[in-house]
């Protein structure tokens, strides 16, 4: 018999609505997961709800569980945390229980195939595991970027991505990382990760690596600005339609100055022999173990009330880092006690 779910579309150009979606029982190799939390993915998500997204990068832009197609109505998105509660076949029943990440839009409960899931890793609570697409993202640029040991390294940007990545360098021997944000509110951020927070205007030049993840143009020529001698500016903002003036004139050319683009839809060349999707992402959730990166989590949100929230997120986003949605049903127990790597182990 067919059970029926709640799932989060943008109806096109800034609305939102919860509709219904038939849900069939599970066929082999499949599992039902319940979710317990997801995010939003303000920068990308935003530019989805507004209908935003360029026509040459509407199949580029598909998200992995995606229905309908831009600009709308589009069920998208890519963080939820879940407990697999049925399944069938012998994958599936070794997940019965286990709570899992998955890239899928917001929806209270869906079907997927048991190898697009990813088992929390022990010490992971549900509630921390939301933050991992965006940590995987982060982890994709400092590839891109190979930060080195006793680098010095500005990231411009102190929203999710770009504290994560500044946190990721920080953690390399020897380093010197500085946190760029025109807002003073974020040295509050940087303090609580353990980093170092600059106004542009105070922010070191001279840098051997810039990463730049403001999403402002203005962000990317202060990118330009700190970076020395042939040194590397790493964009990982992504503008949608927005057409973007760089500043290449002055020294840019005799400071031999490098923008490489970063964009997690694809493992960089030199490692792609040897990860895939799965390894990275892998490696992205067991980076969250630590607590202190709940800083980077700014509110709490129904799932009921998901449209009103894109609606703020989308036009008003001042101040918000990741807004995590959390689903019906969920007790406090559920989305904080961290995973314990035991298959039985319902939240």
């Amino acid at each position: 018999m067919s059970d029926t779910s709640l799932a989060f579309w943008s109806t096109g150009y800034g609305r939102g609505e919860l509709r219904p979606a038939v849900l069939r029982p599970p066929a082999t190799g499949e599992v039902l997961v319940r979710s317990l939390y997801s995010a939003v993915s303000r920068g990308t998500e935003s530019l989805v709800f507004r209908g935003e997204v360029p026509e040459s990068e509407y199949q580029r832009m598909r998200a992995p569980f995606q229905e309908g197609d831009f600009p709308g109505p589009v069920k998208y998105g890519y963080i939820s945390v879940g407990v697999v509660e049925d399944g069938a076949g012998p994958q599936a029943a070794a997940l019965h229980g286990r709570t899992v990440f998955c890239l899928h839009p917001h929806q209270d409960r869906y079907l997927v195939p048991a190898s697009a899931v990813i088992p929390l890793p022990p010490g992971l609570s549900p509630a921390r595991a939301v933050l991992a697409a965006n940590m995987e993202t982060a982890l994709n640029a400092c590839w891109d970027g190979a930060p080195g040991m006793g680098d010095r390294i500005a990231v411009v940007g102190a929203g999710v991505v770009g504290s994560l990545v500044a946190w990721l360098c920080a953690r390399i021997p020897g380093t010197e990382v500085e946190l760029i944000d025109i807002d003073p509110g974020r040295a509050q951020i940087a303090r609580a990760l353990g980093l170092t927070h600059r106004l542009p205007a105070n922010a070191r030049a001279e840098c051997d690596l810039v990463f730049h993840a403001s999403g402002h143009p203005a962000g990317l020529s202060t990118a330009l600005d700190l970076a020395g001698q042939e040194a590397s500016v790493i964009e990982m903002s992504w503008y949608g339609r927005t057409a973007v003036t760089v500043g290449l004139g002055g020294a840019f050319h005799a400071r031999r100055l490098n923008i490489k683009s970063s964009q997690v839809g694809h493992i960089p060349p030199q490692r792609s022999p040897r990860w895939h999707y799965r390894r990275r992402m892998e490696l992205a959730l067991s980076q969250l173990v630590d607590p202190r990166l709940d800083a980077l989590i700014s509110g709490e949100t129904g799932f009921q009330d998901l449209p009103a929230l894109m609606q703020r997120l989308a036009y008003t986003p001042a101040g918000a880092l990741c807004e995590r949605i959390r689903y019906p049903g969920v007790s406090t127990l559920d989305a904080h006690t961290p995973h314990s790597g035991d298959p039985s182990c319902t939240a």
